[in-house]
């Protein structure tokens, strides 16, 4: 990445109200540097829910929308999150974030009464990287733009 394009990031980042930002890169932890904590959220390619997606949001804030065989990769600022996502039920995941360290969460469908309800785990870099090329990476993808 050129001088240039890393001060662009770093002002873009600085504007951004939120304290989770989207990667620009497909590296993890590579757009932002070691300021922040990057976080792998991904779902595995599987039958059972296939039709299901949802949105993974920070209080009111969309960060990105997982779909079966999907992931996304977004930047926070240290210190405790809360991430979410719901359709009949809510699951809240807790994640507290050092700067420079990479997390990976796995979401996940369960069967509910009327619908699937995803939920959200925290897992690893093998889990993640074993089922990574069939994944289909939805960074910034489909979101709100309000």
């Amino acid at each position: 990445m050129h001088l240039k394009s890393i001060v662009a990031t770093l002002c873009a980042v600085a504007a951004l109200p939120s304290t989770a930002v989207l990667a620009q890169e497909s590296a993890p932890g590579a757009a932002a540097g070691a300021n922040m904590g990057t976080i792998v959220f991904f779902r595995a390619k599987k039958f059972a829910g296939a039709a299901v997606g949802y949105k993974v949001r920070e209080g009111e804030v969309e960060l990105c929308r997982l779909r079966n065989a999907s992931y996304c990769i977004i930047q926070a600022t240290p210190g405790k999150h809360l991430y979410t996502v719901h359709s009949e039920a809510k699951d809240i995941l807790t994640l507290e974030v050092d700067p420079g360290e990479t997390y990976h969460v796995i979401g996940g469908i369960t069967v509910g009464v009327l619908a699937g309800r995803p939920n959200l785990s925290p897992s690893d870099a093998a889990t993640f990287e074993a089922m990574k090329s069939e994944l289909k990476d939805v960074t910034g993808q489909g979101l709100d733009k309000g």
